[in-house]
């Protein structure tokens, strides 16, 4: 009957192994450590009591210890793309933004987008430089670079 715990094991390792291949989410690896020393406790005839105390507890601490390390090394970074990258940088007004008449345009990378300033009772002359806060549907939102910046 002891013996049978040997093929169990071995069918949660297998389990667990097939989960995180098949989700790639980190989930289930961790078990699967558990899972190896539990059956290694097995194949020396230990009790059943201690192969579920060492899983348990060998699940546990990899959990505990390794998934920070794991997630921050391998799970990718967000990188800004398009539209989002466009905040923070700095743009040249080609037609003279009017708040009031909701009109104007900036030239960012070579592209030219709609925009509006972020303080609503001013108007940007041609030639000014701005730097671009966010985006807000197709509209640049822009803030007057000072001299100093």
């Amino acid at each position: 009957m002891d013996m049978i715990w040997v093929y169990i094991w071995i069918g949660v390792i297998v389990l667990t192994v097939v989960t995180e291949a098949a989700t790639m989410g980190l989930t289930s690896i961790w078990f699967t450590f558990g899972a190896l020393v539990a059956w290694i406790i097995a194949m020396c005839g230990g009790p059943l009591w201690l192969q579920w105390l060492c899983f348990v507890v060998v699940s546990g601490l990899m959990l505990a210890f390794t998934r920070p390390l794991a997630v921050k090394y391998l799970k990718p970074k967000k990188v800004a793309t398009n539209v989002d990258a466009l905040a923070g940088r700095e743009g040249k007004v080609v037609t003279e933004i009017q708040p009031i008449q909701g009109t104007g345009q900036v030239k960012v990378d070579g592209q030219i987008w709609s925009a509006k300033v972020e303080n609503t009772d001013v108007n940007l002359p041609v030639g000014s430089l701005v730097e671009v806060l966010r985006v807000e549907g197709v509209k640049l939102v822009v803030r007057a670079k000072t001299a100093e910046e």
